[in-house]
């Protein structure tokens, strides 16, 4: 019966993903009720930086920082996956960003979730989602999340150690199991999960046959490149080591013949993207073209949940020495920025003098100054930029950073009392030339 739910669950999903009226978005889970401004092409006329601005200009005692979420990027975003891998069904990686707004929209357009604990689990089915919608990717799981998972119905994990078959055979008996293998080569990914998760080749067939003699159904293979400029050609090694394993199974241990790969994550929008999907699309059917009933998942995090997102944050404080200009921000490195240090990611920032240039906010023209940019926390660590140009900017100005939505406010800290968790996110909607702009 498991298996049954989840295969219903991907072909009802796949059936979601056809274009959706922008009323069915405003009635999604964790968007209803709230208000959506429309952005238009024109930054003059109703732009990103004109809704922000007149988020700051409208709301005097503004909790600052803020983000902006555009709904209409997450659409742009679904309706690109099933273009360029339409036979790859999305399981957003929850972990990546739990906004509950992002969670609904993706729900709506038809993607199912990977959760790693019990309080994503939670999440995810608080917005109505199906539990056949959930896989429980996480190798290596507490006892207590996995009796859970059993309760409500998520019946799809995954494993890649003895120990984990015992804990799922007491706690979890009727769950259907993916094993986790290594990529055969590395990618080069800034984020190698290799060194963490993945059973090696000589590890693969004892794994089986323990699963096998607990009664258990192990029904796919799973595995992950690694996220960051990972290069995308690996995947036809990793897909073909998935082949492997499904022989290996079925041929060599007589065990029921598999039907799910799940590919992992990783994936980045823009040029990455396309050539990702290249050597996917390729591998796939090198290795399972001639294969019948296989479904294969997805879990992308970073590609939806990096661009549609934009950080507003504010000037606090200041500092000339010389030619440079040294600021400080009430957003930082234990904050969302903390990409910056865990993520490795390369922060950009524009400036919004609303404060101080009322008449011409952008700065267009303006001299530029050599700027570092602190966070607000005691801790010298604490620096979002160094060298950058920037022009004069005075207190209760504006900073904003594009491309804010990966790994930000998920993994800050309330380091210092400064609460990660308590950003507003104010949601808006481009149109599709927006989008078009603001994203490539």
């Amino acid at each position: 019966m498991p298996s049954l739910l989840l295969s219903e669950g991907l072909y009802q999903a796949k059936g979601a993903t056809k274009p959706l009226s922008l009323k069915a978005i405003y009635n999604a889970s964790g968007v209803k009720g709230k208000r959506v401004t429309p952005l238009l092409a024109n930054e003059e006329e109703g732009g990103i930086s004109h809704f922000i601005q007149s988020i700051i200009r409208n709301t005097p005692d503004i909790d600052s920082p803020f983000l902006v979420l555009d709904l209409g990027v997450i659409m742009h975003l679904m309706e690109k996956w099933t273009t360029n891998l339409p036979t790859v069904q999305s399981y957003y990686a929850v972990k990546c960003n739990p906004n509950p707004s992002l969670l609904g929209v993706l729900a709506a357009l038809g993607s199912s979730f990977d959760c790693a604990s019990r309080a994503e689990i939670e999440s995810v089915l608080s917005l109505g989602v199906s539990p056949d919608r959930i896989i429980y990717a996480n190798p290596c799981k507490s006892e207590s999340h996995i009796k859970y998972a059993a309760t409500v119905g998520v019946n799809v994990t995954t494993f890649d150690s003895k120990e984990e078959i015992h804990k799922i055979k007491k706690w979890h008996p009727k769950c259907e199991l993916l094993i986790r293998i290594k990529p055969p080569q590395d990618s080069g990914a800034r984020n190698a999960l290799g060194l963490k998760y993945g059973a090696l080749p000589e590890e693969v067939k004892p794994l089986l046959q323990a699963a096998k003699d607990a009664e258990l159904k192990v029904v796919g293979v799973s595995f992950h490149i690694g996220s960051g400029g990972a290069d995308s050609r690996t995947y036809h090694g990793a897909i073909a080591a998935a082949k492997s394993v499904f022989d290996m199974a079925s041929n060599e241990l007589g065990m029921p013949r598999m039907k799910i790969v799940d590919i992992g994550g990783g994936f980045t929008c823009g040029n990455q993207f396309d050539a990702a999907s290249f050597h996917v699309n390729e591998a796939l059917e090198d290795n399972f073209g001639k294969e019948e009933g296989v479904v294969v998942i997805g879990e992308p995090g970073r590609y939806f949940a990096e661009s549609p997102f934009t950080l507003a944050s504010k000037v606090i404080g200041k500092r000339v020495r010389g030619e440079v200009r040294e600021y400080w921000i009430d957003d930082g490195i234990y904050g969302s920025l903390n990409c910056i240090m865990y993520d490795f990611a390369t922060v950009t920032c524009t400036p919004l003098a609303c404060s101080s240039k009322p008449e011409d906010p952008e700065c267009k023209n303006a001299k530029m100054y050599p700027s570092t940019v602190f966070g607000p926390t005691c801790d010298s660590l604490d620096t979002v930029l160094t060298d950058y140009l920037l022009p004069e900017l005075e207190l209760d100005d504006w900073v904003v950073f594009p491309n804010m939505g990966a790994y930000t406010t998920s993994s800050g800290t309330n380091f210092n009392g400064f609460n990660t968790t308590a950003i507003s996110t104010y949601l808006a909607y481009s149109t599709p030339i927006a989008m078009e702009k603001s994203m490539f």
